[in-house]
């Protein structure tokens, strides 16, 4: 495992149902990234905001034709680092609210989210996806999810694999509305406890165009639960941060939690 992992994230007040516009805003915020990053963190659809039309705004999943994987493609050689982030797409006839991973050498790999907010009627435009995806940065290992799926524990429960935990860092990329912030905010610093894993939180900030209002409430979080850094309310702002693997491998070994944990299989 590399020393220190560097992580970057990008809140910002996203464009209603707007591929173009929305890269374009986002060109501008990676263009401001003056140091070196290991990973760049977007929001939940962020080339479109939560939207429930996905029949009108998703773009057909394909590695070569697909514009907004074209441009994350670009940018991650550019600027020589992973880029994650969920997209609203149409595979084989189906839609996905679908968290994209792409490597500097241009490798892309997904993750389904897996719990759709039925309070938006999410479950009957998407798709659920049914497997966790653990990625890996220089050793450190990833699990990326999505909003919603913050909720549900067991989803995102960390585990030994011979001997090793599943990952050493959880990412929840999101549309978390403002009204609901208490919960969001602790279950982040729950998530990170219970998993023993550093954490990023990283939400949309602005009005959607259904009127539902975002105040962002991003974070990097350590393993016991502390925050790193909190990003400004209601603010578009890009934030950087290095993860330390002596810090948390250190802290694993004082206080091994996960090897006491209950061992269970999802049916």
């Amino acid at each position: 495992m590399k020393k220190e992992l560097i992580v970057t994230g990008i809140q910002a007040d996203l464009i209603w149902e707007n591929p173009e516009a929305n890269r374009a805003m986002f060109d501008t915020h990676l263009k401001s990234i003056s140091e070196d990053t290991d990973l760049i963190v977007l929001p939940e659809m962020f080339t479109t905001g939560f939207s429930m039309e996905p029949m009108r705004i998703a773009e057909t999943f394909h590695p070569e034709k697909m514009a907004s994987l074209k441009w994350m493609r670009a940018w991650a050689s550019s600027l020589n680092a992973c880029i994650t982030g969920s997209i609203a797409v149409e595979e084989g006839g189906m839609y996905y609210n679908r968290l994209i991973w792409v490597s500097p050498d241009g490798t892309v790999s997904h993750y389904n989210k897996r719990h759709l907010f039925q309070m938006a009627g999410e479950h009957k435009q998407y798709e659920s996806g049914n497997t966790i995806v653990i990625e890996q940065i220089h050793g450190w290992k990833i699990c990326p999810l999505v909003c919603y799926d913050l909720r549900f524990p067991i989803w995102s429960r960390n585990k030994l694999i011979e001997g090793d935990p599943m990952y050493d860092v959880l990412i929840y990329v999101a549309n978390w509305p403002a009204v609901r912030s208490a919960p969001w905010k602790k279950l982040l610093l729950a998530r990170a406890i219970e998993n023993q894993a550093y954490l990023i939180g990283l939400n949309r900030v602005g009005t959607d165009g259904t009127t539902l209002q975002y105040s962002g409430d991003s974070c990097f979080v350590n393993s016991r639960g502390e925050y790193l850094q909190e990003f400004t309310p209601n603010t578009s702002e890009v934030r950087t941060q290095a993860f330390s693997a002596n810090e948390l491998l250190d802290f694993r070994d004082k206080f091994p939690v996960l090897s006491d944990a209950d061992d269970f299989q999802m049916l």
